[in-house]
């Protein structure tokens, strides 16, 4: 018994320390973001071109996404996250070295593949190392490694933004001695490779037939909240500066912050919930959401009422990924759970680029509030479309004996299939 309890220790510890990769890659991806305002100052690019640089970060992470699935789940994680977590050092010093656009392009393509990685074969290796019968617990830890380094990197560069004329050089220092950690731990994970399946023809990473239907409920979900935490990530600090008239590096970099700490707390706080009541909830939120980021920048521009909507945002987000990885984990079998997340993953960052982007150059046309309203009003309307559409696709069977609880105890939310 005692080695039995050795043994789930031991796993435990290597599951936290994947974890732990997949926080430093993210405190990476959004260190820039307080940053963003002091280069456009300097370097003189306009809003569209800000959205643009953070999509190179998403391009890389799509990009990524669509063969780093696969390959983890075909040949191991390991083959897949070490060259990962290089290119998050190579990415950080990339920012260091940054002296105008190109540089903050490449480096954020690098991010983006890093994170890539990251997700696909990182989160997949906290669920396989940790103990069998705590595969719920794995994808709540997983998905709040991920969230708690979103908010993590920000707040660093914030508060280093308010205290140093350049502080590019100190972020980034930061973040390249914890990515080279992160490579570190990746090359010490003991992943074992998977057992040799027959090869087949690439196509585009998707969840098993059977499991579909589990995946695309959390898509449902995750699509909204992120793409709102995303329009934080990329416009927010000019949302700050020309709506509310609050040039603070800190504020932005906080905001930021406390929205993915909201994203993680949310996901501890509500744990014991059910998936269904996670995925309601995140649409839920992320109407509320879209609805203050409206009064924001029309009726009531205040910083206090922005960041009441990035909070809002970031609950979204973190239930509706909670409730997608869940369902992944503990319903999707181990040689295709990494493709499953690249395609959960795929499916939510594609529209949290292209809003954005679209976002920042019409602010250039046609000004700010009128962009971020249009914005605000096509992600609310697919919230709650999300919200009208979980709720009477699950409620209807939920009191019917056919309504069965797995051994997972989440109940079966696609059980209307």
């Amino acid at each position: 018994m005692a080695v039995d309890d050795e043994s789930v220790g031991t796993n435990v510890r290597w599951s936290v320390a994947a974890a732990s990769i997949v926080t430093a890659v993210f405190a990476l991806s959004n260190a820039p973001t307080p940053l963003y305002v002091r280069w456009q100052d300097e370097w003189g690019f306009s809003s569209g071109t800000l959205t643009v640089i953070f999509a190179a970060y998403i391009a890389g992470l799509v990009g990524t996404l669509l063969v780093a699935g696969r390959i983890a789940d075909r040949h191991g994680r390991r083959v897949v996250l070490v060259p990962g977590a290089l290119l998050a050092v190579v990415s950080s010093v990339a920012f260091l070295a940054a002296q105008n656009v190109v540089w903050l392009l490449v480096a954020r393509l690098l991010a983006g593949i890093a994170v890539g990685a990251a997700v696909t074969a990182g989160m997949a290796a906290v669920v396989d190392l940790a103990p069998a019968r705590s595969r719920h617990r794995a994808s709540l830890l997983a998905s709040s490694a991920m969230v708690f380094g979103a908010g993590l990197g920000p707040l660093v560069a914030g508060l280093l933004a308010q205290s140093h004329d350049r502080p590019h050089a100190t972020v980034f220092t930061i973040t390249s001695v914890i990515t080279v950690t992160a490579l570190v731990l990746a090359a010490l994970l003991p992943l074992t490779r998977p057992a040799p399946t027959p090869r087949r023809p690439w196509r585009l990473p998707s969840p098993p037939a059977e499991n579909r239907r589990d995946v695309a409920w959390g898509v449902a979900t995750f699509a909204p909240g992120i793409t709102a935490t995303s329009f934080v990530l990329s416009l927010g600090p000019s949302v700050l500066r020309e709506a509310i008239d609050t040039d603070n590096s800190f504020v932005a970099g906080a905001i930021a912050c406390t929205m993915f700490l909201a994203a993680t707390g949310i996901q501890f706080a509500l744990a014991r919930l059910t998936t269904r009541t996670h995925l309601l909830l995140s649409s839920v939120a992320a109407v509320s959401s879209m609805a203050l980021l409206g009064l924001a920048v029309t009726a009531w521009p205040s910083a206090t009422v922005f960041a009441a909507s990035a909070v809002l945002a970031g609950v979204a987000q973190g239930l509706g990924q909670l409730a997608g990885l869940t369902l992944i984990a503990t319903r999707v079998p181990e040689n295709r759970r990494a493709e499953s997340n690249a395609a959960l993953n795929i499916a939510g960052y594609v529209p949290a680029a292209a809003l954005p982007i679209a976002t920042g150059y019409a602010a250039d046309a046609l000004g700010l509030p009128s962009a971020v309203l249009t914005f605000a009003g096509i992600v609310g309307v697919i919230a709650a479309t999300t919200l009208v559409a979980v709720r009477a696709q699950t409620s209807a069977h939920a009191t019917m004996p056919t309504a069965t609880t797995r051994t997972t105890g989440e109940p079966d939310v696609s059980s209307s299939r």
